[in-house]
């Protein structure tokens, strides 16, 4: 019984044994079957449950790409039909909820003050609502680069050789020799190896922290850092501790708590950054360099120090805070700076080593997939840095009018003055008992006194000078801070305008200030 089944088998299994031949045959035909054979050998060699799973995972794929998309009921016999009427009176009834909730009369007033400009910004620009010709201590115009007419002229021969766009991103097409000139000419006027252009200023620190910082990471920050760095740090998903607002006591507290808690817990050495700013665009209080290098070095941490405001404006220079307090640039591991506030142009860079900016041109998340700036813009860079470094007798002038601007103001009853007396930014409060620029619960009505600093601005603007409030985020910034007017120096305006100028905003506030009490 047995032979006879065998014999009659025979014939079937030699069938099998042929066409199974054939197979393996026309498989290693195939090109790449031979690695994807060794894999599955490995695999199934090393754990076959494993090879179970994955045959399991392909006929599942190959069910689902076979079966039908859709299992609407096509008969429709279980929709509600309506008739034409009955349509339109539905559409006529839907109300579409807003979008966002409509602006209170607040908002609505703080949205309508903003001043339009009429033609080119500057130091004298004119509003175009009364055609009146105002003082511009609003804008970031530190060095007078604003219509200087050699940027103009170099940005105009670029602008008809290159054109407008550059069409691109850098990685890809968007990288021209203007580019790579404006490149060498920041790493050279900083003394770094390298460094990277990047096309928006905001974006330039939040692609710089999170090209470094990775889960895991270790994070030491001033808690006042601007909006743009708090992004970056958020987007790092580090691990973050926060010190005191620039005081380096607290960071050196923080610096030895964090190396005590990894000891506690026994936990790996991981990658470790202090982050900060050189000028705080918050209150304007300047960062003692050479302390935070030496706890930087002392506590072996990499320094990202953000110069948005201190380059172009701090240093013989311009150089910012390195040629200040004469810090070697190699010091400070990405030096991160703004073209737009220093340079009168646009976009941002980061200054370092060779590898540190390399490893920012596949990592950047704003340089890889943001358009690069156009080509007038970066000649416009390169040519306000020969200025910076043929005419150092601009920035005395800017120290000049900043202590006339304090000068005059600190002797203005009902505001404090804040940040460094050599800061280009200069903040002021309304005076309380508590001076401290951070919130306080219970300190102050915080809408009250938006109000009276937009009452100061408007008045000021309608005397012929133009203020601006410092304008915050709420409830999305980690520190909310108290309402501040922002004066902007100039060095494109005289001693004697800039005087005539803070006396305007000081009989503001003392006008707005006394029909209040």
């Amino acid at each position: 019984m047995d032979s006879s089944t065998s014999v009659a088998l025979e014939p079937v299994l030699s069938f099998l044994a042929f066409s199974l031949s054939k197979l393996e045959s026309g498989f290693y035909r195939i090109p790449g079957s031979a690695v994807v054979a060794r894999y599955v050998k490995s695999s199934h060699q090393n754990d076959p449950g494993r090879t179970i799973l994955e045959l399991i995972l392909v006929i599942f794929a190959i069910r689902t790409l076979l079966q039908s998309r859709t299992r609407t009921d096509r008969s429709g016999k279980h929709f509600i039909k309506f008739s034409e009427k009955e349509i339109d009176e539905l559409v006529d009834e839907w109300v579409p909820e807003p979008l966002a909730q409509p602006l209170t009369e607040w908002e609505q007033r703080d949205l309508s003050s903003v001043p339009v400009i009429s033609g080119p910004n500057g130091p004298k620009p004119k509003l175009l609502a009364t055609g009146k010709i105002v003082t511009n201590l609003a804008s970031f115009n530190f060095a007078g680069l604003a219509g200087n007419e050699k940027v103009k002229e170099r940005a105009l021969e670029t602008l008809q050789k290159y054109g407008l766009g550059s069409c691109g991103p850098p990685g890809f097409y968007g990288t021209i020799d203007v580019h790579l000139d404006l490149e060498h000419d920041i790493a050279e006027f900083l003394g770094t190896e390298a460094s990277i252009l990047y096309s928006q200023g905001f974006s330039t620190i939040s692609s710089v922290i999170p090209a470094f910082c990775k889960r895991g990471d270790i994070i030491v920050a001033d808690r006042s850092v601007n909006f743009a760095i708090q992004k970056g740090i958020l987007i790092s998903r580090s691990t973050v501790r926060w010190f005191d607002h620039n005081d380096l006591k607290s960071l050196e507290d923080t610096l030895i708590s964090v190396e005590k808690e990894r000891k506690k817990r026994k936990g790996p050495l991981t990658r470790r950054f202090i982050i900060t700013e050189g000028i705080f665009e918050r209150d304007g209080e300047m960062v003692d360099l050479p302390k935070l290098v030496e706890l930087k070095l002392k506590y072996k941490y990499r320094l990202i120090l953000d110069e948005s405001i201190s380059f172009g404006t701090m240093g013989r220079t311009g150089r910012g805070l390195t040629e200040l307090y004469n810090v070697p640039a190699e010091q400070i591991d990405m030096l991160v700076g703004s073209v737009a506030n220093g340079l009168c142009s646009a976009g941002g860079f980061c200054a370092g080593s060779s590898i540190v900016v390399d490893h920012q041109r596949i990592n950047g998340t704003s340089f890889v997939f943001s358009a690069s700036m156009p080509a007038l813009l970066a000649t416009s860079g390169s040519e306000a840095i020969i200025f910076l470094r043929n005419n150092p007798s601009v920035l005395l002038n800017l120290q000049d009018n900043i202590r006339a601007i304090r000068a005059v103001l600190e002797k203005t009853e009902g505001i404090t003055l804040l940040g460094h007396r050599a800061s280009p930014i200069i903040h002021f409060c309304l005076r309380t008992q508590q001076q401290s620029l951070a919130v306080t619960q219970l300190t102050y009505d915080y809408e009250a006194e938006e109000r009276i600093l937009q009452d100061i601005v408007d008045d000021s603007i309608a005397n012929g000078v133009l203020l601006t409030r410092a304008k915050h985020l709420r409830g999305q910034e980690m520190v909310e801070s108290r309402p501040t007017i922002r004066i902007a120096a100039t060095a494109a305006l005289s001693r004697k305008e800039v005087e005539k100028a803070a006396g305007v905003v000081k009989a503001s506030v003392t006008r707005i200030l006394s029909k209040r009490r």
